[in-house]
């Protein structure tokens, strides 16, 4: 019985070359379970990436640009990052008026003591009591950050794809 068993078993299980062992299984057949499947996105995701990529062109409607700008500034560096930058590149007051028309009550006042204390802090270089002004205006944002998401989600539903 050992002799057929044996047999059998060197016959089955001899050395082959992969490709006739899986012949027939996918590449990714066998192990296919693990594999990660890439989940597609859904239209409002394509929109939103698509508004993204408007703007990273400069591509992007007024006020969008200039809230997707704000909110893209502050998350990086905080207001101070955001009026440095914007300072260097763009008209700032322009850019705050904008701002201002769009932005509720709470997020306008916000943006604009933020900006009273970028400006002190600009003068003197340095004061711990406008640079807390400061943290304290990026936390506010923080908190009412899904305003700004609110906004740049209708922009995003009239995009064409």
């Amino acid at each position: 019985m050992g002799g057929i068993w044996e047999t059998w078993k060197s016959k089955r299980f001899a050395a082959r070359p992969a490709n006739q062992i899986l012949r027939g299984v996918d590449q990714m057949g066998v192990f296919g379970f693990f594999k990660k499947r890439k989940s597609e996105l859904s239209h409002e995701q394509k929109k939103w990436n698509k508004m993204w990529d408007l703007w990273a062109e400069n591509r992007a409607d007024t006020p969008y640009a200039e809230v997707m700008t704000y909110q893209s500034e502050v998350n990086n560096g905080g207001h101070d990052q955001y009026f440095f930058n914007v300072e260097q590149t763009d008209n700032l007051q322009a850019e705050i008026s904008i701002l201002e028309n769009v932005l509720s009550e709470e997020l306008r006042s916000n943006l604009l003591t933020a900006y009273d204390a970028y400006q002190m802090l600009a003068d003197k270089e340095s004061d711990e009591e406008w640079e807390a002004i400061l943290e304290g205006c990026d936390n506010v944002f923080f908190k009412n950050e899904e305003e700004i998401n609110r906004i740049l989600k209708e922009y995003a539903s009239k995009i064409e794809l």
